[in-house]
């Protein structure tokens, strides 16, 4: 059996969330396009497919961060303008629901292994991204900015960035404390 880690193993274990230290360099669609016609590569069940993207590229940030802020209450809305400005640009990922519980964790499921995807291919990219799901992915006035659906759901905003520093790596718990051998 071959010791060595795989190409994919080791951007596995390398991958880091970036959540700050964005440089202020733009990310271009292109990119974004690329990766996305990788990403969708992942398991999907039935072929359903359940995914669709919004992204604000670099360029139209500003104006859908004041729009965005908005949303909010308006004793929040400074802090959450310094929040969404720090990353470059936003993809939002956006599911289709379905009421039967199956089909719609199948769906969720789906649209989290595309994520993955997505995330690894970015940092095989040099490009930083962080899938965020905070409260304001349920709120109507956010749906409503991004004409989000009565059947769709916001599964979270990746914000992005090229950055200058890796994080360092954090523990992971031992695969024998979460292991267990079935045994009859």
């Amino acid at each position: 059996m071959n010791q060595t880690k795989s190409t994919i193993a080791e951007v596995i274990r390398e991958r880091r969330s970036i959540k700050t230290g964005y440089l202020d360099e733009p990310v271009p669609t292109e990119l974004v396009k690329e990766i996305l016609e990788d990403a969708v590569w992942a398991p999907t069940h039935g072929m359903r497919e359940p995914w669709r993207f919004i992204y604000v590229p670099s360029e139209n940030k500003e104006d859908f961060v004041t729009s965005l802020v908005e949303t909010f209450p308006e004793e929040r809305r400074e802090d959450r303008r310094d929040y969404f400005s720090k990353p470059s640009s936003f993809l939002i990922v956006v599911m289709d629901e379905d009421p039967r519980q199956k089909v719609w964790e199948e769906n969720f499921g789906a649209v989290s292994c595309l994520l993955q995807n997505f995330q690894l291919l970015a940092w095989e990219r040099d490009l930083g991204v962080v899938w965020k799901t905070n409260p304001h992915i349920y709120e109507p006035k956010v749906h409503e900015l991004l004409g989000i659906q009565p059947e769709e759901k916001i599964v979270g905003f990746i914000h992005m960035g090229y950055f200058e520093e890796k994080p360092k790596p954090k523990q992971r718990t031992s695969i024998d404390d979460k292991f267990t051998l079935y045994t009859p």
